[in-house]
């Protein structure tokens, strides 16, 4: 096996992409300073420098390179993008009261929730002025409306994840808002900004749509049965967390009333106690909701992929497809 095709297929989309990425991080590195209040640049550069895989920055650019574009917009598209990602992150950390991103300290615990609240407003506003500089209105709607959808999203969420009347459409009404919003508005804006043609830039949507649906449903299943080193995150952590993410979702839909009560306890009443978590994960084992979930991450997966089939050949392409491969392989 050559190093090319052992490298995962995000680090060989961003070997691709060096030069546009270096670019991308030089702008971010201008646009988050501020003249008047330094912690903005600090908070900022605390998160940004974290080494996170810049995926969304990357997929506008492999999306405006996939349809032939030439020019340099795609640049700020995918600074802009990536702004609204920090922001998003900053923003989450606080609802969360996270204490850790990336295997890190969050900006709300280093600083204070404050400083992260505020310096994710001043992030979004950047974000505005640079998709403004573009001159495409349609790529304007495009990010708007991903951004009022992300916090639709993150809403839903706040009385969604504990309330076990949640079912699978309103937890994938909260995925297409949180995680895949801005995965479909990363790629569709690739394909405006480089004049493709409405079925590709239809293909591109669907794309990542479907990825970042199969994005979610994996870390969401990784909580319960991923390496912790690898994750950044403690198995579990959003059982801790009362989190009704699809696992338990399909748990509590087969639940017995004694195993429903349970269910209620934990995670609509918050009332946790030793062993919960050993007992819900042999719930999930019971009826076999991990598989499950496995399997419904795999088939957003394969929907991300089969809408490539409509878009030209191109090694960008080929990357994009093993890419869906991958964010569903981490779960094997």
């Amino acid at each position: 096996m050559d190093v090319a095709t052992s490298q995962k297929p995000h680090d060989r989309l961003a070997a691709t992409l060096a030069a546009e990425m270096d670019a991308v991080n030089q702008l971010i590195r201008e646009r988050m300073v501020s003249e008047h209040a330094p912690r903005i640049p600090e908070v900022t550069a605390h998160l940004i420098e974290a080494g996170g895989k810049r995926l969304r920055p990357m997929l506008t650019l492999a999306a405006a390179l996939l349809c032939g574009y030439k020019g340099s917009d795609h640049v700020k598209l995918a600074a802009t993008v990536e702004f609204i990602h920090t922001a998003t992150l900053l923003h989450d950390d606080v609802v969360d009261e996270s204490a850790q991103r990336r295997g890190r300290p969050t900006a709300n615990l280093l600083w204070d929730n404050k400083s992260s609240v505020l310096v994710g407003d001043y992030l979004l506003a950047r974000s505005f002025l640079l998709m403004v500089e573009t001159g495409s209105l349609r790529v304007l709607e495009i990010l708007s409306n991903a951004s009022a959808t992300i916090s639709e999203g993150e809403v839903l969420q706040l009385t969604a994840a504990t309330d076990l009347g949640t079912d699978e459409g309103i937890y994938l009404q909260v995925v297409r808002g949180k995680t895949a919003a801005l995965f479909s508005a990363a790629t569709e804006v690739g394909g405006v900004i480089a004049g493709a043609p409405e079925e590709r830039v239809k293909a591109l949507f669907d794309y990542g749509d479907a990825l970042g649906i199969a994005f979610q449903i994996a870390d969401d299943l990784l909580d319960y049965q991923g390496d912790s080193a690898a994750t950044g995150k403690n198995v579990g952590d959003d059982f801790r967390e009362r989190k009704l993410t699809l696992p338990v979702i399909k748990a509590v839909a087969q639940a017995t009333d004694e195993e429903r009560a349970f269910w209620k306890r934990a995670i609509e009443k918050g009332d946790q106690r030793d062993g919960d978590l050993e007992q819900a994960l042999a719930l999930m084992a019971k009826y076999q909701t991990l598989e499950a979930t496995r399997q419904d991450a795999v088939a957003w997966a394969d929907r991300a992929k089969a809408a490539l089939d409509t878009l030209p050949a191109h090694d960008i392409r080929d990357m994009l497809r093993d890419l869906a491969d991958y964010v569903v392989d981490r779960l094997s």
